[in-house]
């Protein structure tokens, strides 16, 4: 007679602990991002700490919106394509927005870009830029 193999006896447990602990680092890089959004747009400024980058995309938040100073224009930026390791803070990122039109005009690299939002969308027609709390003056 042979004994039961550890895998037999504890697998099942191993397993769901895994998974439980999948769900829970999602839930808890979601309430970062949320959190870190509603400071951004209550101060108007950059918020830190902020999530990770790959924080940010275990939350399902692909897209970062930036507001160039200069024409006041809202861009989004694929957080997947960023060439930065996944353990860079969102707000670091701030200091290498370019906005392309003003770049072209002024024939320079202009980097007046300001961070507003972590997105899951695109900006589109359906889903417009996010706004900053009451009292905005633009």
């Amino acid at each position: 007679m042979g004994t039961k193999s550890r895998e037999t006896i504890y697998g099942a447990s191993v397993r769901a602990a895994a998974e439980e602990a999948v769900r829970v680092r999602k839930v808890a890089d979601e309430t970062s991002c949320q959190a870190w959004n509603k400071r951004m747009l209550a101060f108007q400024g950059p918020a830190q700490p902020s999530p990770a980058l790959g924080d940010a995309l275990n939350a399902g938040y692909l897209y970062l919106e930036v507001k160039c100073l200069g024409c006041n224009t809202h861009q989004t930026v694929a957080l997947n394509v960023v060439r930065r390791p996944k353990w860079t803070p969102v707000h670091e990122l701030e200091r290498y927005m370019r906005c392309r039109d003003c770049s072209e005009v002024r024939r320079y690299p202009y980097k007046r870009s300001h961070l507003v939002a972590l997105r899951r969308n695109k900006i589109s027609a359906s889903d417009p830029p996010s706004a900053w709390w009451p009292g905005e003056r633009d």
